[in-house]
């Protein structure tokens, strides 16, 4: 009986195991979610960044859209492990600016907030032209109401 029991416990465990990977993968291939604002000064994009320190987020703007990669890393935990890796690792995000936005790639601001969002301010300003390939600065700051 308790062979059984024990070829019922591994085969729980391998479908766990399995559909952890599987909603892992799936979360690493779903875009980030983002919230795209605009003020008479700048524009802001706001991702959600789960799980993210500032080392882990790269920012660029690129080719007229903000694009965000964020590379987690999994803490061990003593005496613990791992039967169910559902969160994924590298999660990637986008937000194209209007087609008409002139902005200041140079001057734009990435602020990682402790309550897990990802604020990038992008500068209005007049097109001068080149606007492709900056990469963007992020700095971890507390949580702001702004």
């Amino acid at each position: 009986m308790s062979n059984i029991r024990d070829i019922g416990e591994t085969l729980g465990n391998t479908v766990l195991e399995n559909v952890g990977r599987v909603l892992g993968r799936a979360q690493e291939r779903t875009p980030l979610p983002v919230d795209l604002l605009e003020s008479d000064e700048a524009y802001l994009a706001v991702f959600d960044a789960p799980g993210a320190s500032s080392r882990d987020v790269q920012v660029q703007y690129n080719d007229g859209a903000i694009e965000v990669r964020i590379d987690r890393f999994r803490g061990f935990h003593e005496g613990f492990e791992m039967r169910y890796p559902g969160r994924g690792l590298a999660l990637d995000g986008r937000v194209a600016l209007p087609h008409e936005a002139d902005v200041d790639p140079d001057a734009a601001t990435a602020t990682l907030r402790e309550n897990g969002t990802l604020e990038v301010r992008v500068p209005k300003a007049e097109h001068d032209g080149d606007d492709d390939g900056e990469d963007i600065e992020v700095t971890a700051g507390g949580d702001d109401d702004e």
